[in-house]
């Protein structure tokens, strides 16, 4: 059994990928994810790796094009101004079908904004974010130990479909220190990279492309990414929830957040309120049954986020009009508490009838 190790989030998940067999890191530095580049700067070299310190953050995504259609497990990380520059490289990605990881630390935002922990890149995360049809896989934790577990599997998930796996933190998932434990990752059988461009090791030509100008083969692809994409939505949902089958309030938050939300639901509980919580783990694909179910059962929700209502968009997609759908947030930065979360479950628990029509 391996030891436990003190870690901040960010330097874990750079550990991390080079177990999961990173062989090229691109990035450009800004915070809160600095500790990432930082690390990989002195750890790729020493395991023969290609570190490379881009010039910008649209340096790095193409790096990643390039390194990743030579088959070559690649990854490049950001926080949330880096990752919109990012999001004509990343649609390129997902029209050429080549697989990489893309970590976002968010931070505060619109523009610049601060450096504070934010959750307001859902949409951006979620539905592409670039240009034309297509997805991203989208998971977060809400741990450092579950940065090191989800770290592999998003590896895995890229090459197996053959698309960009974005990893969802914030600020403070990247800056806080929690023990972790390296385990021995469960690898899944993964296809043969036989697409990927290797020069003249092998004399059969290999295009990798984005731009489809005939008749008709442009939507071929979408209808075959969307298949793809269909295929996702039935096997990689993740989610976790407890407290949830007998309960009249369910939160729903991902991330840090969720921490805040154990807490105020088990205060809940202690004063006689019947609450539970699910955590989405996938973002995209979102799971959808489990809030389906709850709804079915007559439960209201309430969705908490570190944004002013992203994922809460979801959670009424998922609800589907059967039952009401509230939502607390903060923005620019600021956390939602333990405490204000409790407020808003009470709220809900014996609310006023003209308040409950309005949620």
């Amino acid at each position: 059994m391996s030891e436990k190790k003190l870690m901040c989030g960010n330097e874990a998940l750079a550990e991390a990928a080079i177990k999961a067999g990173l062989d090229a890191y691109f990035g450009y530095p800004i915070t809160p994810q600095n500790e990432i580049p930082a690390y990989m700067s002195r750890r790729m070299p020493e395991e023969n790796r290609v570190f490379v310190q881009s010039e910008s953050e649209l340096a790095a995504i193409n790096m990643v094009f390039g390194a990743s259609a030579t088959g070559a497990r690649s990854m490049t990380s950001s926080s949330s101004p880096g990752i919109s520059l990012m999001q004509e490289g990343i649609s390129y990605l997902a029209g050429a079908e080549l697989p990489a990881v893309i970590v976002n630390m968010m931070r505060g935002g619109p523009g610049l904004g601060n450096i504070a922990p934010s959750q307001s890149d859902y949409f951006q995360a979620t539905r592409g974010g670039g240009h034309g049809d297509y997805r991203c896989i989208v998971l977060a934790p809400a741990s450092v130990q579950e940065i090191v577990d989800i770290v592999p599997l998003a590896f895995d998930l890229a090459d197996q479909y053959r698309m960009t796996a974005i990893i969802l933190g914030d600020g403070i998932l990247g800056q806080m220190m929690e023990p972790v434990e390296f385990k021995r990752h469960k690898q899944r059988e993964l296809p043969a990279k036989n697409w990927a461009l290797s020069g003249i090791k092998d004399n059969k030509q290999k295009i990798i492309r984005s731009l489809y100008l005939a008749d008709g083969v442009l939507e071929a692809l979408n209808l075959r990414l969307e298949t793809k994409y269909k295929e996702i939505n039935q096997k990689e949902v993740l989610y976790e929830q407890q407290d949830v089958d007998d309960a009249e309030i369910v939160v729903v938050a991902y991330g840090v957040t969720s921490r805040l939300v154990r807490s105020a639901v088990i205060q809940a509980r202690r004063a006689g309120i019947k609450a539970g919580w699910i955590r989405p783990i996938t973002l995209w694909p979102f799971p959808e049954e489990p809030i389906r179910k709850a709804a079915e059962r007559n439960s209201i929700f309430l969705t908490v986020e570190m944004s002013l209502g992203q994922m809460v968009e979801d959670v009424r997609l998922s609800a589907a009009g059967k039952v009401p759908v509230a939502f607390y947030g903060r923005a620019g930065g600021a956390l939602p508490t333990a405490e204000g979360i409790l407020e808003q479950i009470r709220k809900l628990a014996s609310p006023p009838e003209s308040a409950l029509s309005e949620v």
